[in-house]
């Protein structure tokens, strides 16, 4: 996206929020919205499909390398990383 697209775009939202400022109910919602858009963005365990996918198969190639660990009997997690180095 551009410059002057991102402009356009900026200007066109705060034009649209302008338009239904007087509604209680839709800037009600319109906060819910926004709300769950800035959870979504500082959340980073979101990743896309492509992403997600990507991760599994390098897992399962990894897997089909013998490059994978294995827990202890009775060991922690936080144990468990300290031995991989991760």
């Amino acid at each position: 996206m551009t410059a002057l697209q991102f402009d356009a775009m900026n200007t066109q939202l705060w034009q649209n929020i302008g338009a239904i400022a007087d509604s209680k109910p839709l800037m009600t919602r319109l906060a819910k919205y926004v709300a769950r858009l800035v959870k979504e963005k500082n959340d980073p365990t979101l990743m896309t499909k492509e992403e997600f996918m990507a991760k599994l198969e390098k897992g399962e190639e990894d897997y089909r390398q013998g490059k994978t660990f294995a827990m202890m009997p009775g060991e922690s997690y936080e144990d468990f990383r300290k031995r991989i180095g991760r």
